[in-house]
């Protein structure tokens, strides 16, 4: 299913969305490539942890804003989710990113929920980004 965010081109799956937590982080990695700072802290804890494995620890909602705006010099152009996989506390979502220069990015966000409600904050995000040649495959 092909839809299109405010800023970005967005390619997703049609069950992406089917349930609370994977329409939450469908959602999320969407407002994380539009750098939409403001819509991600809502959903983290105070004290969240962030792994962008090989590159970065992030261990609070401030160093994690920080990072954001940092990453804002870099335009995303397109998402392609690949997979949405929730399981109680715990989920994660795999795709594409497509910046403006062409830059392809594989990747793949593993959350850990503080519980397992609904309205559960995020306490934990392990990232793993790895540069690729751009893929036109959907698995």
């Amino acid at each position: 299913m092909n839809t299109h965010s405010r800023k970005i081109k967005v390619v997703c799956p049609k069950d992406c969305g089917n349930a609370p937590k994977k329409n939450l982080l469908k959602d999320l990695n969407i407002a994380f490539a539009e750098y939409r700072v403001e819509d991600i802290v809502e959903h983290l804890k105070d004290d969240v942890l962030w792994n962008i494995v090989g590159n970065k620890f992030m261990r609070s909602k401030k160093e994690i804003i920080e990072e954001i705006e940092r990453m804002k010099e870099y335009k995303v152009s397109e998402i392609r989710i690949s997979n949405v996989i929730t399981h109680g506390n715990t989920g994660s979502v795999n795709g594409i990113l497509i910046r403006d220069d062409e830059k392809c990015f594989a990747f793949c966000n593993v959350y850990h929920f503080s519980g397992f409600g609904r309205n559960s904050k995020i306490k934990k995000i392990t990232s793993y980004i790895i540069e690729t040649e751009q893929s036109d495959d959907m698995e």
